[in-house]
This record gives C-alpha cells, sequence and structure tokens, in this order.
C-alpha cells in the first residue's frame, strides 16, 4: 500500500518501514519528582497496591481479558523482580462497564478507593474515564490509562497519564488509511460520546486535508447515533442516499448490528474502515469473506510474538482461557510497568509520588539510560541514572500534557475469517 504523509493537528505521521523505535530526544523540562540517588524509605514503604478499572462487562468486554492480562503479568515480572521497595506489588480488580451505564464505573471507583490502590490501571472507554477521573485522583490515587484517546483528556490533571495516544494521532492515521485507498467522499457512523465524536473530528480534519469530503456524519451534522443503539436501519439510509464512496464506522459493540443493516441495504462490507473501538474478531458473526479486506486501526505496534504468548499464557493459567485478541495488553504491561518505577524512583508508593516520577522514568530527563525491563529500570535506578523505559507498546516520553510523546499506529486488514491480521503501521508524534 503506498504511504502518504500527514501533517495535521500537530501530528506527523510517517509510514514505519520497520517496528524498530528511533532515538527520542530529552524533555527540556525537568520534573518535579525526587532526584535519583538519595536514600529511598524502602524499609518504611506501604507495598504497592495497582487497582484495575477495566471492562468486564459491556460493549468494550472484548478489550478487558488483554487488559486484565497486561497488568497481571506485569505484575508478575515486578514480583519476580524483588517487587517494589522490596515488597510485593497486590492487584485489586474492579469492572468499569461501559457509557451506557456509568453507575458500573462509578460503583468500581468507589471500591478500587475503598481498597486503597495507589494507582488504577484504566478505564479503557474515554467516557468512562471522564466519569470517574475526578473521583479516583481527588482520593490521591494516581489513574493510567492504556486505552483512553479522547483529546479532553491532555492534561486534564497531574494524576492522570496515560500509555495510548490521544485521537489526534488515530485520527490522522485512520484518514492517511482512507485517502491511500483512492477514496473522497466517506461517510461516517459515528457513536455520540466523547470517544466517537473526538476520534470523528480528528479523522474528518485529516481527510479534508488531504481533499476529501465527509458527505455523512460530520461535526455539526447532529448524524451521530446514541451509545448502544440496536437499530441502524435509518441511520444507513440516510448514509447511503449521500453516496459515499466509502464507509468508516466509529462504534463499539454496535458494530456488528451496523453491519448487519449494510449488507441489508446491499452494501459491501469489505469497503468499511475501522477504529480501535471495533476492530476485533467477527469470525464468528457474519460468513466467512464478509469482511475480507476491510480496514482497522488500533493504537500501539503489534506486540512480538513471545510478548503475546506470554499475554496468553498468563491468561490461560490465571483466568481459564488463551486470548483471542491483544489490543491495548502492551499499553497495560507498560502503565503498570511505568507506575512502579515511578514509585521506586520516588522512594514511595503513593499516588502523588508516582504522578511526580512518571514522566522522569519514561525518558523525559536528559541523559537518561534506556531500559526495556522493570528489573534492567531498577538497577539502574539503584545506580543513581535517569531511565528512559521503553516498553512493548513502543511510545514515547511522557509530555507535560501526561500524553505519550510519540506512539504507533497498527493497521490492520481483515481476513478470510473476518479477524484483523496486523499489516504495518505508521507513527505519529504529537
Amino acid at each position: 500500500m503506498s504511504q502518504r504523509k500527514t501533517l495535521t493537528a500537530g501530528v506527523a505521521l510517517l509510514a514505519a518501514a520497520t517496528l524498530a523505535l528511533t532515538g527520542c530526544s530529552s524533555d527540556s523540562t525537568s520534573s518535579t519528582a525526587t532526584s535519583t540517588g538519595t536514600e529511598t524509605p524502602a524499609a518504611t514503604s506501604d507495598a504497592l497496591v495497582v487497582g484495575t478499572l477495566l471492562p468486564v462487562t459491556g460493549t468494550l468486554a472484548f478489550l478487558g481479558p488483554p487488559e486484565v492480562a497486561g497488568v497481571g503479568l506485569a505484575v508478575e515480572d515486578i514480583n519476580e523482580a524483588g517487587g517494589v521497595l522490596g515488597k510485593d506489588v497486590s492487584i485489586v480488580a474492579a469492572d468499569s462497564g461501559d457509557s451506557t451505564d456509568m453507575n458500573v464505573s462509578t460503583q468500581g471507583a468507589t471500591e478500587l478507593i475503598s481498597k486503597k490502590a495507589n494507582v488504577v490501571i484504566g478505564a479503557a472507554s474515554s467516557s468512562v474515564s471522564l466519569n470517574v477521573v475526578d473521583q479516583i485522583t481527588e482520593a490521591g490515587i494516581m489513574m493510567i490509562s492504556p486505552a483512553n484517546t479522547s483529546t479532553t483528556l491532555s492534561g486534564y490533571s497531574p494524576l492522570y497519564s496515560r500509555t495510548a495516544p490521544p485521537d489526534t494521532v488515530q485520527g490522522a492515521a485512520l484518514g492517511s488509511a482512507v485517502l491511500d485507498a483512492g477514496h473522497t467522499k466517506v461517510g461516517i457512523l459515528v457513536q455520540n460520546e466523547d470517544y466517537g465524536t473526538g476520534l470523528r473530528d480528528n479523522v474528518q480534519k485529516a481527510i479534508e486535508a488531504g481533499g476529501g469530503e465527509v458527505v455523512y456524519g460530520a461535526t455539526g451534522g447532529g448524524q451521530e447515533f446514541p451509545p448502544g443503539e440496536s437499530n441502524f436501519a435509518s441511520y444507513v439510509s440516510e448514509l447511503l442516499a449521500a453516496k459515499p464512496d466509502t464507509i468508516v464506522i466509529v462504534a463499539f459493540e454496535e458494530t456488528v448490528a451496523i453491519i448487519q443493516a449494510l449488507l441489508s441495504a446491499g452494501w459491501d462490507a469489505s469497503n468499511v474502515f475501522l477504529c480501535d473501538g471495533n476492530t476485533a474478531d467477527y469470525s464468528e458473526n457474519f460468513d466467512a469473506g464478509t469482511l475480507e479486506g476491510a480496514l482497522g486501526t488500533i493504537p500501539g505496534a503489534q506486540a512480538p510474538e513471545d510478548f503475546q504468548k506470554r499475554l496468553s499464557d498468563w491468561h490461560e493459567t490465571n483466568e481459564g482461557a488463551a486470548l483471542k485478541d491483544f489490543s491495548y495488553g502492551p499499553e497495560s504491561y507498560d502503565a503498570t510497568i511505568l507506575a512502579a518505577l515511578a514509585a521506586v524512583r520516588g522512594g514511595a508508593t503513593d499516588g502523588q509520588t508516582i504522578a511526580d516520577n512518571l514522566r522522569a522514568v519514561s525518558g523525559s530527563e536528559e541523559g537518561s539510560v534506556e531500559v526495556t525491563t522493570y528489573a534492567d529500570g531498577v538497577a539502574a535506578l539503584a545506580e543513581g541514572k535517569e531511565i528512559a523505559y521503553k516498553g512493548v507498546a513502543g511510545i514515547g516520553p511522557i509530555n507535560e500534557q501526561m500524553d505519550p510523546s510519540s506512539a504507533y499506529i497498527g493497521v490492520y486488514k481483515f481476513d478470510a475469517d473476518n479477524k484483523p491480521v496486523f499489516d504495518h503501521a505508521v507513527e505519529g508524534k504529537i
């Protein structure tokens, strides 16, 4: 597939000939964290408690298993390396649900606060995170999402960060993929909540910057559907009346009903573009070949096969089933490792200490030594060195907005079994 260089909303997308990470320049702004090389209160620090607020139920439940496995495997690796400040890390878990019932995430956050979590990994949905971020951070708990992409969350709180890039990056990648396929009249079916409209806005910017037009579902058009919608006949009818030459679907579990409605209307379902909320295995939903050739995007480079195996083995051992999908598993793993390293650097496990040191261990300090494992990071910190943890998700150092300064977006092509298969990656820099 030919590659287009797109510069839109401050994001430069470059086709990745390989998935090797290039060196990132250091951030000139020093962290407010305590410096390394000082004696840390390892003997008196409380053990680190990692809370998970991830989708066990709801329209994003398919993302739950790899995210749960990412956190679980990270904690296993941390404890095998001696724990944090000499004590084993523990996990407390709660369900985040989805944006159709915010009571689930509110109750989950309350549960994690009561169980004294120091850091919460989650939520997967940006809208869900916006529902609970104040509740969690006002309790002094650090919150790191492995999957949030809403630009509303950039710089939201010093106690909020993420290991997935904001929608400016995925939007530019998805819009570029649409243009590279030769499409110029695009219809967008988008759910009416922060994640959906935010990603739609950035996809539209990229398409219009490249000379294309959004003929349905554009910003301000009032054509969005509510989360949890199940009847798409009228939406599809209105969409096809606009005569698009391709369709972008920004949704979660509603995607199955959307594609069924498109098929009923005679649309070729291979001519759709999906995103991280719905690039999933549809082998049990549609006849073989239905989606063959369709493209989808998911933030994050393709995780190495050995890491995927470790994730799947952990989930099978601890949750009773091998993984079918790996989306945001690497980001969940890296979020947990970064939190643990931040606690080690700061010499304490409370949320504020983790927040104060997170940017530094991600590589924001000048002269940082690159490390790729928790054990190596702890060893370097013990020697008084600054570190740059380069994890499996491939993100750059955390910036002042508490976002990754760069990240990869994976582009996936659906095969004859209606399963997404990694095709290539593009790198986005904020």
